[in-house]
């Protein structure tokens, strides 16, 4: 009776192609959704909407394993973090940004000319993605939380956040370049998956990393694309 029921069905996919066609188009529809969740968890587990989304709060204290740490109020005043460097005004060509996990290195290019070469600090308690992004917007500070137990962590006035994302790696996933107030470990993994740069630094990479900035969120598009961002593993 068993085999008579699956010869059946099978007779019944086979005489009504549509019924194949609709099957198949439901599976690689849902497939690809449950596999990005279950493959590409949010780098802010307890925040990932909202750190989307610009947010000030000034004389708040934020907690990084366990500890609390102080954070510096966000400053809003018209010029602060637009900082020129020599030399950038003859710079022409693409602007790119390199990260590289291996030396834990981040450079920056405007055609053949360096802008900036500094350390970083990637994913430590997470897995900083690799491949080639495309910065998709830049909010001044935003709130990022997350993790549990010994690595729980709740850090407001996360300065000059730049959100990068690709076909793999969506935008809901949370991933950026951003300031970093809690830490001074640069050169070594210290993050949940984004990353961490000096605050000195990043100001000057955040007003010149396209989208050109307009007020504290903005958001790359097609008029106005995002600078690409490659992440390696090197060697």
């Amino acid at each position: 009776m068993v085999r008579r029921k699956r010869k059946k069905n099978i007779h019944f996919i086979l005489r009504y192609p549509i019924n194949l066609i609709v099957i198949l188009t439901l599976v690689g529809l849902i497939y690809p959704v449950v596999s990005k969740n279950y493959s590409m968890p949010c780098a802010n587990s307890l925040s990932c909407e909202e750190s989307l989304k610009f947010k000030v709060e000034n004389n708040a204290v934020g907690i990084f394993e366990n500890q609390k740490v102080n954070t510096p109020n966000i400053d809003l005043s018209p010029g602060i973090g637009n900082q020129s460097v020599l030399g950038e005004s003859n710079a022409t060509g693409e602007k790119h940004i390199y990260v590289n996990l291996a030396t834990q290195t981040l450079s920056a290019y405007q055609g053949d000319t360096l802008f900036m070469q500094t350390l970083i600090s990637s994913g430590l308690w997470g897995k900083t993605p690799t491949g080639d992004f495309t910065i998709w917007i830049k909010i001044r500070s935003t709130t990022m939380s997350g993790g549990s137990g010994a690595d729980y962590y709740n850090l407001p006035n996360v300065p000059y956040v730049m959100f990068f994302s690709n076909n793999q790696v969506p935008a809901s996933a949370g991933f950026s370049l951003h300031g970093t107030y809690w830490h001074n470990n640069f050169g070594h993994r210290m993050s949940h998956g984004c990353v961490n740069m000096k605050t000195t630094d990043v100001a000057k990479l955040y007003e010149w990393a396209d989208p050109p900035t307009a007020g504290n969120t903005t958001r790359a598009n097609d008029t106005n694309p995002g600078t690409k961002v490659t992440i390696i593993k090197g060697s």
